[in-house]
């Protein structure tokens, strides 16, 4: 085994087809010549899981959870057996591995699992006869055995952890070349940031920077992995995501993240029975809908509540606020879908006075109002109307040189 190990993850546009298959098995050959070992993740290619859930409706509108993870983890199966085949014809050992073979367990929901853990042993064994580990990325297996998948960026959260467990860095390929300030269809002046925190990055997964999964992020963060993200078989320089302790430089701030996936739930009830808020949130639990920018209006006479959720988990939510108006009938419930969240990020608000007040000011003197307001150590979040997206990106990234 040689100690130069890295891990890569390709996604499915980059493997779209078998010429990029085979182009990327090339560039592979050339790394295991500079002596180098590799686990290649890969995800489906091109849309295949789009094209696979199309096939599910043919037959069903209700698949089961079990039955749909069973189909879905095919695609990347596929992929993972291509690869090697092509790396096989170039004289390169390599080994195709499941999520179940690579030992990735996993708990919870089958269709939004997270990885609990995996064996290095097992891929450290492999590496005394092979050069190349492929690797399934976004699924695993449960304790009883069955198949699961990791949700969105399932391939990129699976590529993080296995370069944790090995205590390696990780390389994420894809369409574009870098993480940049903000979404450069947005702002065409965005620029590509060559170095970011892992805090900051996780910050703007989180807040709606599509680049990157979050979870991804986060697992590199918690075990103090680089990592790396560019534009498959190009030359230009990507982003490298680092420890916090490794930048030695902090922006005020660093990017603008814009997410569209929002929708804005508000509740009213005449009394303040804070009960109906105890039984909103195990609901909530128990459907594992996440929400955010949670705000609550005091008034000793009335109940007012709102909070943010992602769009595909409008028809849970009106299911649940439908069983709490049958103990709470005078309950009304609003959603609204005209907002989008918008945040400013940077590591450097911890330290600088000013940012936050120039964040605000900026908003203002340019008449784009706000309706919630959440912070945390090093971002702002903004809940605006849709209408004023763009505006409000081009205003900030003018006002903060981004």
């Amino acid at each position: 085994m040689k100690s130069n190990i890295t891990v890569l993850k390709y996604g499915g546009s980059s493997i779209s087809s078998f010429e990029k298959i085979q182009k990327i098995a090339a560039y592979l050959k050339e790394r295991v010549d500079h002596d180098e070992q590799l686990v290649i993740v890969v995800s489906a290619m091109g849309k295949m899981t789009d094209e696979l859930l199309k096939n599910v409706a043919q037959i069903t509108n209700n698949p089961n959870q079990e039955d749909l993870a069973m189909l879905l983890t095919t695609g990347e199966q596929q992929s993972i057996a291509y690869l090697s085949m092509a790396l096989k014809e170039l004289s390169i050992k390599s080994k195709s591995l499941t999520g179940y073979q690579a030992g990735i367990q996993t708990v919870g929901h089958h269709l939004k699992s997270k990885i609990a853990s995996i064996s290095a042993e097992r891929f450290l064994e492999l590496f005394k006869l092979n050069d190349i580990i492929i690797v399934a990325g976004f699924q695993g297996f449960n304790e009883f055995g069955e198949l699961t998948t990791l949700g969105r960026g399932g391939s990129d959260t699976t590529a993080a952890a296995i370069a944790s467990i090995l205590k390696i860095p990780c390389e994420i390929y894809t369409d574009v070349d870098g993480i940049y300030s903000t979404d450069p269809r947005v702002y065409s002046n965005a620029k590509k940031i060559d170095k970011i925190s892992a805090a900051e990055m996780m910050e703007m997964s989180s807040l709606g920077a599509g680049v990157l999964e979050a979870r991804c992020v986060e697992i590199a963060f918690n075990n103090n992995i680089p990592l790396y993200i560019g534009k498959t078989l190009s030359d230009k320089k990507g982003t490298w995501i680092m420890p916090d302790d490794k930048m030695l430089e902090r922006k005020a701030v660093t990017g603008v993240a814009l997410d569209e996936d929002v929708i804005q739930v508000s509740l009213s009830y005449p009394t303040t029975d804070f009960k109906l808020l105890n039984d909103l949130f195990n609901l909530l639990d128990e459907s594992e809908i996440n929400i955010d920018m949670i705000s609550q209006i005091d008034d000793e006479k009335h109940l007012q509540f709102s909070f943010t959720a992602k769009h595909n988990d409008r028809i849970q939510i009106e299911a649940l606020t439908s069983v709490l108006k049958e103990s709470y009938q005078e309950l009304e419930v609003i959603i609204n879908q005209e907002f989008v969240k918008l945040s400013v990020i940077g590591a450097g608000m911890r330290d600088m006075h000013g940012v936050a007040s120039k964040v605000f000011r900026t908003l203002i003197e340019n008449e784009i109002p706000f309706s919630q307001v959440t912070t945390s150590q090093i971002s702002i979040t903004f809940l605006i109307d849709a209408e004023n997206d763009q505006k409000a990106t081009h205003i900030l990234c003018e006002s903060f040189n981004l």
